[in-house]
């Protein structure tokens, strides 16, 4: 079913949004970057790029508040980032509204990124208080060794168009409760998403009083801007979101000045539906994870594999929901599917359906879908591909809503297939069977950095590590141990006794 009731001009309702978040209008109006709707097409903003020569300056403010925040206590540093879940509490509509409007995603997924956002401040402000060391074991009498754990400094977040607020909150939460500084640079497609969340900010480094001036600032603009960043020397980590390519050029930049990269890109994730699967269970599963956010989440389901003795009853249940799926404007009642982010992912998409094609692929779906008074948006229908097997262009990730679907009748060739590509973010098994599911959390099983059983790829909670494998950067953001990434590690041994035993008995009697 398509959904073709047009609903507005989105740059009207931006317009009213934008105001009521807080943010100037000089700061997303005249400026030479325009930023677009996927939803219409049309044009919501004309921002104002941040000049290289400025991000310089904008660093180096950082790193000066970042000189004050450190002597905050912790917990204390915890309670400017309550104050944020506050505000971001309070402003979930709008910034939601704000998400759908710049991003395309339906109501329910916009207001999901957001309480994201409130989530992982909850998490971080009782993180404020647990940022532990240990005591460790030492080889020498009356002395004491210990593990200490310090703000590292300024900390560059570099994050894409599919989640534009959620995935600086993963950082900027965490790295605030560390003592960190934090320069943001959004993805040139949503920055005013971005603008909107500074605003929330400052309201909320306003009510804590006396948070140093530059600790969390937004730069605007394209590579050039973010390239500024990446080469700053007072930037001693970035957190980069995007896709393989990107990583590809700010890992090398950053290491030649042994500065640390937390890269979260590409993931190509699969699915294996095993004999034993609830298929009640796996539809609703697999239709959300592969066409939730228009396919355009890094953790989307991209290949499916279904076992021999279940394929030719599962696949036409899959394909009904395929054709079925409310496609439109993301501000509808009933939409489950909205645009990709421009035309150009559009293209990509009937790119790779025409590789599929070639390589014996059977495409189900894929097609546009007009909606009426909106001729620059990209509305198509998700795409599911029945292959031979696992080609060359199901090894490599579209940003579109593609799902490649095989027949497997081994697991142990399953999930050798399912780890035969590049990228290593998540994965699943749809399975009753207790032996299967243990086998694929194993070591021989997923190599992906998220192996879930009985859900979908996609979804992922903030309490444990985000993050994946191989070509998928080997990050991770979020929940666990991911805070460690944000500070500096020192061991410590203090000698409370009268003399000076060495390590290992070694003498150095003078």
């Amino acid at each position: 079913m398509t959904l073709q009731t047009q609903i507005g001009s989105a740059r009207a309702e931006a317009a009213e949004v934008l105001k009521r978040l807080g943010v100037a209008d000089a700061l997303w109006t005249g400026g030479a970057r325009p930023v677009r709707s996927p939803v219409t097409g049309e044009v919501i903003g004309e921002v104002h790029d941040t000049p290289p020569a400025e991000v310089a300056k904008t660093v180096e403010a950082a790193h000066a508040a970042y000189l004050a925040w450190r002597n905050t206590p912790a917990p204390r540093r915890g309670e400017l980032v309550r104050l944020l879940g506050q505000e971001l509490r309070a402003a979930k509509a709008d910034l939601a509204r704000l998400v759908t409007l710049e991003a395309g995603k339906i109501v329910s997924e916009a207001n999901g990124e957001v309480q994201e956002m409130i989530d992982i401040c909850d998490y971080a402000v009782g993180l404020s208080r647990q940022l532990f060391g240990l005591t460790i074991a030492t080889e020498r009498p009356e002395h004491r060794m210990m593990e200490t754990w310090h703000p590292l400094g300024v900390i560059g977040v570099i994050s894409a168009f599919n989640f534009p607020v959620a995935v600086w909150s993963w950082n900027a939460a965490l790295a605030l409760v560390c003592g960190d500084a934090v320069v943001w640079k959004p993805s040139e497609k949503t920055p005013l998403t971005a603008l909107a969340v500074q605003a929330l900010f400052e309201r909320a480094a306003a009510r804590f009083g006396d948070a140093p001036q530059g600790l969390s600032a937004v730069i605007v603009g394209g590579r050039e801007v973010g390239e500024a960043m990446v080469d700053h020397p007072k930037v001693p980590l970035v957190s980069a979101t995007g896709s393989t390519a990107m990583g590809r050029t700010v890992a090398p930049r950053l290491a030649a000045r042994f500065a640390r990269a937390l890269l979260e890109l590409g993931g190509n994730n699969a699915a294996i539906v095993a004999p034993s699967a609830d298929l009640d269970l796996t539809l609703r599963g697999v239709a959300f994870a592969a066409m939730g956010t228009a396919g355009q989440r890094c953790t989307t389901l991209r290949r499916l594999f279904v076992h021999e003795s279940l394929y030719d009853a599962f696949l036409p249940r899959l394909k009904a929901a395929y054709g079925s799926v409310p496609v439109g404007d993301p501000r509808q009642a009933g939409t489950l599917v909205g645009p990709l982010i421009d035309l150009g992912a559009c293209e990509a998409m009937q790119r790779a359906l025409a590789d599929a094609r070639k390589a014996g692929g059977q495409v189900t779906g894929g097609d546009a879908v007009e909606v009426p008074g909106y001729p620059d948006a990209a509305y198509v229908r998700p795409a599911l591909v029945e292959m031979p097997d696992q080609a060359e262009v199901v090894r490599r990730e579209t940003f579109a809503p593609i799902l490649y679907v095989m027949r497997y009748s081994d697991l142990a060739e399953a999930i050798r297939l399912q780890n035969d590509v590049p990228q290593g973010l998540s994965s699943s098994i749809f399975t009753n069977d207790i032996r299967e599911a243990e086998l694929f959390t194993s070591a021989r099983g997923s190599d992906c950095g998220i192996a879930n059983v009985n859900i979908g790829p996609s979804g992922a909670e903030i309490g444990g590590a985000f993050g994946g494998e191989k070509e998928t950067g080997g990050g991770r953001e979020a929940g666990s141990d991911a805070w460690k990434a944000y500070m500096r590690r020192a061991t410590n041994t203090v000698n409370y006794g009268a003399t000076l035993p060495l390590a290992q008995g070694v003498e150095f009697d003078l």
